[in-house]
């Protein structure tokens, strides 16, 4: 007669389902509930915009010292070190808030499915995919909006400069730079996104599937 942690292996086995059904159920789900779908995805644009906004500056301003005239070089490097300071911390605040966003919205995502979830785990769901459908859907808001974010950052500093520059813009185009930048905001959108969700995924994981399905939405 097999052991009872073999059974509990067997089980789990039987329990977990492959990634790829994971994943339609997360795309499933962003589609049913699009609005809240919408308010994640917002909030993660308009941190990694204003991030890559900033980014995209010092990039402009690095291309300047290395190759445009000579008092343009002197007037930034005078400021440089005061306003990479402040920009700093307005950035740092900026992602605070995009990330208490993204968990006050998983968490209203909860409380919305609380139902679905307690269904899901009375059919034999574990804690573990639980987790993997909430932490799946909120990588993929991430990417997505962390992506758009980045297309806004840069367009809208360019025209700036542009308008501020002029043609020199072209002349210190710092392609490689901000093709650095946009995949650091990227990766670091993806990773906001996740951690934001790490604690409403808890959540949902641990709720007991009575009193899921019993709850009031």
């Amino acid at each position: 007669m097999p052991s009872q942690t073999t059974q509990e292996k067997k089980i789990e086995r039987q329990l977990a389902l492959p990634f790829i059904h994971a994943f339609n159920m997360s795309l499933r789900s962003i589609r049913i509930r699009l609005g809240r779908s919408l308010i994640v995805t917002a909030s993660i644009v308009l941190g990694i915009a204003f991030l890559m906004s900033v980014l995209s500056s010092n990039a402009f301003i690095t291309g300047i010292i290395e190759k445009g005239p000579e008092n343009l070089k002197i007037s930034l490097q005078q400021n440089l070190d005061e306003i990479r300071i402040r920009q700093i911390w307005l950035v740092s605040l900026s992602l605070l808030v995009c990330v208490v966003g993204i968990i006050n919205a998983m968490l209203m995502a909860v409380v919305e499915r609380s139902r679905e979830i307690g269904t899901m785990k009375c059919l034999g769901a574990l804690d573990r995919f639980v987790v993997e459908l909430f932490l799946l859907e909120s990588s993929m808001q991430g990417c997505v909006g962390s992506v758009i974010g980045v297309i806004i950052g840069i367009f809208a500093t360019f025209v700036i400069y542009l308008f501020r520059y002029k043609g020199l813009i072209w002349t210190i185009f710092p392609g490689d730079l901000l093709l650095k930048y946009s995949l650091f905001s990227i990766i670091l959108g993806i990773i906001i996104s996740v951690l934001g969700a790490i604690y409403p995924a808890y959540v949902s994981a641990k709720m007991e599937p009575a009193e899921a399905i019993r709850r009031e939405v």
